[in-house]
């Protein structure tokens, strides 16, 4: 029998232990490092100050659904999603006609832009097209497939109409618009990709236009809408993850 080395023993169990923790963190409180990466990450400063973070996904690998928890709660990649008070979802959001929770036409399922006509960003996969359309109900909607399509509310943003945003984000009542707060959107560029965007900045919702409309996808985003913002201001991404004030969501937007 050879004699045992103690101290090479002792030293191969405590790297084999540090592997194995390792394998347990990436397992546990790292995991969401290990989903598949079906996006581009961009972090980048405006000429204003406002940084932001994005997410540039094909359009077909977004899906909204409902949450009732802070998004770095959830194993997955995404942003906030719109508008909610207590278990209401108050933005429109669904899923090739169906609202992320409850039923067509029900408050608080996600079918209503409730209280006003707001900015909804909808994505046709039957024409591989975006638009941005004002309604208050997801029945409203003009797509060419009514099976094959997602619908995400918020808030006008014009990113074409520097003249007339303003009075969109008036009329749409946008909360908070001259205050200092943590905002996010979506947004479209000519390429057909879409933009996840959250800022850690707080900022009025002029400042965070203008940096989205200059610095991302080479100035060359067509239009887009604001989502909640504040501390429902969420980001998970495998590079970074935003907070806000890790409050409970109530809809989110995922890549899948």
């Amino acid at each position: 029998m050879w004699p045992i080395n103690w101290r090479r023993w002792g030293i191969a169990t405590a790297s084999a232990g540090a592997i194995f923790l390792g394998i347990l963190l990436m397992i546990g409180w790292g995991s969401r490092y290990l989903l598949p990466h079906h996006y581009e990450y961009h972090k980048l400063t405006a000429v204003n100050g406002v940084k932001l973070h994005a997410l540039v996904v094909d359009p077909e690998r977004i899906e909204l659904r409902a949450a009732d928890q802070p998004l770095g709660r959830y194993r997955v990649y995404g942003i906030n999603g719109g508008f909610f008070y207590n278990d209401a979802v108050l933005s429109i959001a669904v899923n090739n006609d169906q609202p992320i929770q409850g039923t067509a036409g029900a408050y608080g399922s996600g079918w209503y832009n409730a209280k006003y006509d707001r900015g909804t960003l909808v994505w046709d996969g039957a024409t591989g097209g975006f638009s941005v359309q004002v309604a208050s109900a997801a029945d409203e909607l003009i797509v060419k497939d009514r099976a094959k399509y997602f619908a995400q509310g918020g808030v006008s943003m014009k990113l074409q109409d520097d003249a007339g945003w303003r009075a969109a984000v008036e009329s749409e009542h946008l909360p908070n618009p001259d205050e200092n707060r943590l905002r996010s959107g979506l947004a479209y560029d000519a390429d057909g990709q879409l933009w996840l965007i959250v800022t850690p900045t707080r900022c009025t919702a002029e400042a965070f236009r203008s940096a989205v409309k200059a610095t991302l996808a080479d100035g060359q985003l067509v239009d887009g809408i604001f989502l909640d913002g504040d501390g429902s201001a969420q980001l998970n991404a495998a590079e970074t993850k935003l907070n806000g004030d890790s409050r409970d969501l109530r809809q989110i937007i995922v890549i899948r």
